[in-house]
């Protein structure tokens, strides 16, 4: 069976992004892949965080990976902190990686053009830390929205270089997006990526949103002038963006389905169509998230996940180091 990983970075509540982008493709996955799914505490501190808040969106995120559907027996769910390989494998890694790779990397770059003050190192750094994360498994793929491919890239890019010097250490992952969903927007500015740090929090739907909030949400997307429901990212972005999320909660339905099942009516109508598609898959979430926090499994699907992670890790960053030279007692 081949081996499948990803990775959340809850620095805030998981959204329906969160769950259209990945979370959904996961629970698909584990019948299909051994798969790896970790929570990114490390990436987490690239920017400084509230610790209750953190510790909160920390369980909260566990909680909802095994409400989605992530069945700790069919799937290995930990902490990123958990393997203590993520980070000595991610100095290694940075110590591979070359600045001028670093910064072409479209985060920083991005934070660094908008003349943003005070960024960490951690920040500059942490895509060789992503490389770590996944290179320390030795995936086959690895799910990912399009604005992370980069850094997939970059990590094949590392598993070669080191491949090529040391001997082969590293299995050389491929990318894996998602066709339908794979970017959900802003319901507020189609133009950006639906995202916690929305400035109104009118654009992004969390999962835990009480639901008359989530719909009233979706109600007051925006849309155009065109009065038509067509699938058509440069010319429609906001309604092919409702189309997407409709699209995806509705087992990847086809745009020409709803395009035709829309033809002629308003914009309101269709709006409703999508609110209540959010809202059922948001109660349903939701009461099994509550089911989770009773029952404890937390920490168990954890523990479980852990063991199974460190046991690669250590195996991995044994064999790194001594190829390195960096090991005396074998």
């Amino acid at each position: 069976m081949k081996r499948m990983l990803s990775g959340i970075k809850p620095t805030g509540q998981l959204h329906l992004g969160n769950y259209i982008g990945a979370l959904r493709h996961f629970v698909e996955y584990q019948d299909e892949y051994e798969m790896f799914a970790f929570i990114a505490n490390l990436h987490c501190i690239t920017v400084p965080q509230d610790p209750k808040e953190l510790s909160d969106n920390l369980r909260d995120c566990v909680a909802l990976y095994l409400a989605c559907g992530l069945d700790p027996d069919r799937a290995n769910i930990f902490l990123q902190t958990d393997v203590r390989a993520h980070a000595q494998l991610g100095y290694i890694m940075c110590c591979h990686t070359y600045m001028g790779e670093l910064n072409r990397m479209t985060q920083f770059k991005d934070k660094m053009a908008h003349g943003e003050k005070n960024l960490s190192g951690g920040l500059y750094t942490y895509p060789s830390l992503m490389a770590a994360d996944i290179l320390l498994y030795d995936p086959d793929y690895v799910p990912v929205g399009e604005d992370q491919k980069q850094h997939v890239e970059l990590t094949r890019d590392l598993a070669i270089r080191m491949n090529n010097r040391y001997g082969e250490l590293f299995k050389v992952p491929e990318p894996l997006v998602a066709k339908v969903g794979a970017r959900i927007m802003s319901l507020s500015d189609p133009s950006k990526k639906m995202s916690k740090s929305d400035e109104t929090n009118k654009g992004c739907i969390y999962l835990l949103d009480d639901l008359k909030k989530a719909r009233k949400k979706v109600m007051s997307a925006v849309t155009d002038n065109y009065a038509n429901v067509h699938f058509d990212p440069e010319n429609q972005p906001g309604i092919s963006n409702l189309m997407q999320i409709l699209s995806s909660l509705s087992e990847d339905r086809p745009m020409g389905d709803i395009e035709q099942e829309f033809a002629g009516k308003g914009y309101g109508e269709f709006k409703r169509s999508v609110a209540d598609a959010v809202c059922a898959k948001l109660e349903e979430i939701q009461a099994k998230y509550k089911q989770v926090l009773e029952s404890g499994a937390i920490n168990d699907a954890l523990s479980r996940g852990a063991a199974k992670a460190n046991e690669y890790a250590d195996a991995k960053l044994a064999k790194v180091q001594s190829a390195i030279g960096m090991e005396i007692i074998r």
